[in-house]
């Protein structure tokens, strides 16, 4: 008996990095699982990998038209829809001063944007039903990373729409749950590409060989996403779930 049997669940960004270990994990445990992006060739690939379980769209999360596209998809396909995980982002650093206004603007249209997007259109889909949204933040929702104020902004945005979701859903007696997974490192394809030629034991952490180290693997936050998405969390909703061993509290 898998944890999310008969379920249907999206997932943003799903062909790759935490997103494709979102989509795996969930179709193990008897979801069927609408994975979108951007990149068709992986996205299809990946759908095709998992089998009937699977249907693959594309779509860009920033834009509008295209929620409206997928969501119709979605219900004309299956009938109903169980979970939103808007899991889509980009990484891409630049200091204060070197940052462009269209630096700034991709970012927030990609991050900030597309979160606010999968809730309206989730909350539209899930709110007769009830369910549950997972918004990906990052512990750069609190904690200043030079480098990266646009990307850390966008993230703190995602935080604030998620409890602001998660106040609405209440207020109106909805049984949806809307919630914020806050990673440090994730050892992705995106953060492998911020650090070129890296080796990964020096990125991930180990408690005996690399106390340093501050990535963890994609499978490790999919099994926290798991959990949100589950009828094992019903009673969790506004909350923002920090999967960053210790750093918050430990500083850079």
């Amino acid at each position: 008996m898998g944890r999310l049997n008969d379920k249907v669940v999206l997932v943003t960004g799903g062909a790759s990095g935490v997103g494709r270990e979102d989509v795996l994990l969930m179709a193990r445990e008897g979801a069927t699982v609408v994975l979108t992006d951007c990149n068709v060739d992986a996205g299809e690939a990946l759908a095709k990998e998992v089998g009937d379980h699977a249907m693959f769209l594309r779509h860009d999360v920033s834009s509008e038209a295209d929620w409206q596209a997928v969501m119709a998809a979605v219900e004309a396909r299956f009938g109903r829809l169980d979970a939103v995980v808007n899991n889509a982002g980009i990484l891409e650093s630049a200091s204060l001063e070197e940052a462009t206004l269209e630096h700034w603007q991709r970012i927030q249209r990609i991050n900030a944007d597309s979160c606010f997007l999968g809730c309206k259109y989730g909350v539209l889909a899930l709110k007769e039903r009830g369910g549950s949204i997972v918004n990906m933040a990052s512990v750069s929702s609190w904690l200043p990373v030079d480098g990266y104020a646009a990307y850390s902004a966008s993230k703190a945005a995602v935080g604030a729409v998620t409890r602001a979701a998660a106040l609405h859903c209440r207020k109106r007696g909805y049984s949806v749950r809307v919630n914020s997974v806050h990673p440090d490192g994730i050892y992705t394809p995106m953060m492998q590409a911020s650090a070129p030629g890296v080796d990964p034991k020096y990125m991930l952490f180990d408690p005996a060989r690399n106390r340093g180290g501050r990535a963890c693997m994609p499978n490790e936050i999919a099994n926290v996403v798991l959990f949100l998405v589950s009828d094992e969390s019903r009673f969790v909703s506004g909350a923002e779930i920090r999967v960053d061993n210790a750093i918050l509290g430990m500083g850079l």
